[in-house]
Formats: structure tokens, C-alpha cells, sequence
């Protein structure tokens, strides 16, 4: 690993940090501005990193861009309206990512547009700009990438929690008796499934067959993800373009 990727490395482990702490305490904010105080007398409420970086979630952000953080205690009996309260303490932190990843989106293009092509004769200065630029683009990219990953449907991720709101109290809470081995699942399914379709599409009938080349990308959930998360980037690319100080 030469000093380069050391340094990419850091700084991605540094934006990683900043965005799943935000989103931690974000769940924690929204839970008690509506009306529960678990996630404050558990000490989530707070911007310590160390009260909610959970160390795999941590470090699939770092390397693959998408991961998650302990989750926030809530007790949804707690809320005013309870199923207004769950699905909007669930939607706090991907929506402030999603926000956080489009603000730093137009941030990384203004520093872009007034550095450009200038000389700069300083080494600090250059270095430190060009470190500024790598770390607010990751920033960016992470957030969306949170954001995205988190409103995934499937426990133990934000977006089960929104299906309290539309399912059935039994058929909800009996998908999450099992949350623990879908979580484990997730995890098998991000980090080996690109390898299992890989696999799959070496297999002459799979290869020559375009629907089953097309199905067994199912298996690649990183690679969707990453596919979804690119797309989205380049929608909050074009759309701070329109504002042609920033069309670089």
C-alpha cells in the first residue's frame, strides 16, 4: 500500500466517521423532539463518534462507500404518535445524509471552480487544497451512499423500520425476531455477492442466456448499490451545474 492509498484511506475514514456520527444523533434528535428520551438517557444524543461507530459498519464504509452504526434505542411507545414518530426518527438520518451529501456536492464544485487551473506556488497550500478536495468529494459520496444503503428495506437498516408504518404489528415484528441472522445475511450478501454472480456469469448457459446474465446480478448487492448511489451523485452534479459559476 503506497502513501497515496494511506492517505485516501484516512480520509475516508475521517468523512465515514463525520457522516454516521450525523446520522446516529440525527435518529436520536428526531426520537426525542417526538416525544422519546431513550436514545438521550442512553447518551446517543450527542456527537461522539465513539457512542455510535459500530467498527464493521465503519469499515465497509471506508472500503465499499456504503455501511451503517449501532443503532439508536427507541421505544416507539413512547412517541406522541407512534407510527408518525417511528417512521420519521427512521427517515432522520438517511434524509440528513442525502441533504448533507448534496450540500457538500456543490461545496467540492465551488472549491473546484475557485482553485481551477491557478498556480499555486505554496507546497502547504497545495497540499492542503488538494487533501480539502479529495476529503469534501468522499464526504459527498459517503453520505449518499449512507443515505441510500440505510433506506434498504431489511433489517437491521432504517428502511425496516418505515415498515412498521404499512405492515401488520405481527407480520412486523415476527420479521424482526430475526433481524440479528438477516443482519449477518446483509453482510454475506455485500461482501461476497459480487464474487457468487462473478461465478454465476462464467457458467456457459448463464453467459449466453442475456435474462439469467441480467438475474444473478441480484446477487451483487454492492454492485447495485454502487450502480444507484453513482446515479444519484450524478443527478446532484448536474443539477449544482445549472449554476454556470459551478459547470466545471
Amino acid at each position: 500500500m503506497n502513501q497515496e492509498q494511506i492517505k485516501l484511506y484516512l480520509l475516508s475514514a475521517l468523512a465515514a466517521v463525520v457522516a454516521l456520527t450525523v446520522h446516529e444523533f440525527c435518529h436520536g434528535y428526531a426520537a426525542y423532539k417526538m416525544g422519546d428520551n431513550t436514545a438521550k438517557n442512553f447518551g446517543r444524543l450527542s456527537f461522539n463518534p465513539l457512542k455510535h461507530i459500530d467498527i464493521v459498519g465503519a469499515i465497509c464504509m471506508i472500503f465499499f462507500h456504503i455501511g451503517w452504526a449501532k443503532p439508536v434505542p427507541v421505544n416507539p411507545r413512547n412517541f406522541r404518535n407512534p407510527k408518525k414518530g417511528f417512521a420519521i426518527t427512521a427517515l432522520a438520518g438517511p434524509l440528513v445524509n442525502i441533504i448533507l451529501g448534496f450540500l457538500s456536492c456543490g461545496v467540492y464544485l465551488l472549491i473546484v471552480a475557485l482553485v481551477g487551473d491557478k498556480p499555486i506556488e505554496s507546497e502547504f497550500l497545495f497540499n492542503f487544497l488538494s487533501n480539502l478536495i479529495i476529503f469534501v468529494y468522499l464526504f459527498y459520496t459517503l453520505n449518499v451512499g449512507l443515505g441510500i444503503f440505510n433506506l434498504l428495506p431489511i433489517p437491521p437498516f432504517d428502511g425496516s423500520r418505515i415498515l412498521h408504518v404499512v405492515l401488520p404489528p405481527r407480520l412486523y415484528f415476527g420479521i424482526m425476531r430475526y433481524e440479528r441472522r438477516i443482519y449477518i445475511g446483509v453482510l454475506l450478501w455485500l461482501l461476497l455477492g459480487d464474487s457468487v454472480a462473478l461465478f454465476l456469469r462464467a457458467i456457459p448457459l448463464v453467459a449466453s442466456t442475456p435474462i439469467l446474465y441480467f438475474a444473478v446480478g441480484i446477487f451483487d448487492l454492492s454492485g447495485m448499490l454502487s450502480a444507484v448511489i453513482q446515479w444519484v451523485c450524478g443527478l446532484m452534479l448536474s443539477a449544482w451545474r445549472l449554476i454556470p459559476f459551478l459547470n466545471v
